[in-house]
């Protein structure tokens, strides 16, 4: 038991203090962990916090949008299936067309404006607009679902571009280690090679 004993502090020892070690090898060692750590838990936190904070912004972009808007039921009074189609708003890439469409709010004159409404719509058909406090059609509310996906977005970038950052400095270092190990090699061999050829003539 004391000989395994005294065989591990003397590996133990011998690895500390072993001669081909140089310190631009322990730099790259500690450097190579340091990057292992980061990625592993600096980056992961990283796109997590980036992510929440993306979240919440834009949650509160989406209540501002919420307590400034509201939907109204408006009537389509013009607008032909000739018009030419476009893509939906959010994602949703069903044809749509332009109409004018009307509608009118309680103790107010009627509304008109033009929008988009599905292509199958036509003329005498009921639909859906959000307006503003001037009575402007505008844009629905930011869904939860688009905000999850910004924030998801947000920190997948996030961890990534703190990833990639982390690989850069570490191939600088790992360069800059070769180079200087390089170097100490040939500061090593200017002092030994003569010897080394004194030996061999």
């Amino acid at each position: 038991m004391r000989t395994r004993e005294s065989r591990t502090r003397v590996n133990g020892r011998r690895q500390r203090h072993n001669p081909l070690r140089r310190r631009c090898d322990v730099v790259e060692a500690w450097t190579a962990f340091a990057v292992a750590v980061v990625l592993c838990v600096g980056a992961p936190l990283a796109g997590l916090a980036a992510g929440l904070q993306a979240y919440d912004v834009a949650r509160a972009t989406a209540a501002e949008q919420r307590a400034e808007r509201h939907r109204v039921r408006a009537e389509v009074v013009e607008g032909t299936s000739a018009s030419v189609p476009a893509s939906g708003a959010e994602g949703d890439r069903r044809p749509v067309q332009r109409v004018s469409v009307r509608w009118t709010e309680p103790g107010e004159r009627p509304h008109a404006a033009t929008t988009r409404v599905p292509a199958a719509t036509r003329t005498g058909d009921h639909t859906y607009v959000w307006v503003d406090g001037r009575d402007r059609i505008v844009p629905a509310p930011t869904s939860r679902t688009v905000i999850w996906q910004h924030a998801l977005a947000v920190g997948a970038c996030a961890a990534g571009v703190a990833a990639a950052g982390v690989l850069a400095l570490h191939a600088l270092v790992r360069r800059s280690a070769l180079r200087r190990r390089l170097a100490e090699w040939d500061r090593a061999w200017a002092r030994t090679g003569p010897d080394w050829a004194r030996h061999r003539a």
